[in-house]
């Protein structure tokens, strides 16, 4: 069984998630198998915080070129995590707005 440290990987920190924070919805890269239940109970435990729901998207990787070299970026994984109504925010995100 995989940790929560190992499911929630990084805070996504974009224009657009950083808009999605005033309703309660915070974005994270997520491992690429881990499921929506498994994503809740991982923001639950490292947050202290109740969720309501969550979405995910699997991102897919872009075509990039060096010179004449090309390749992909890697693809990932995105969990956008909605709380509950009644939740306190998450702190590590209120010192960056």
């Amino acid at each position: 069984m995989k940790t929560a440290q190992d499911i929630i990987i990084a805070p996504v920190i974009t224009e657009k998630s950083m808009t999605g924070i005033g309703d309660k919805k915070y974005t994270f890269k997520v491992a690429k198998d881990a499921n929506k239940i498994e994503i809740a109970l991982a923001v639950k435990e490292l947050f202290k915080v109740d969720v309501a729901k969550v979405n995910t998207v699997n991102v897919r990787g872009k075509a990039r070129r060096m010179g004449r070299y090309s390749g992909y970026t890697p693809a990932w994984k995105k969990a956008i995590v909605t709380l509950k109504a009644d939740s306190k925010p998450i702190e590590f995100f209120d010192g960056l707005m």
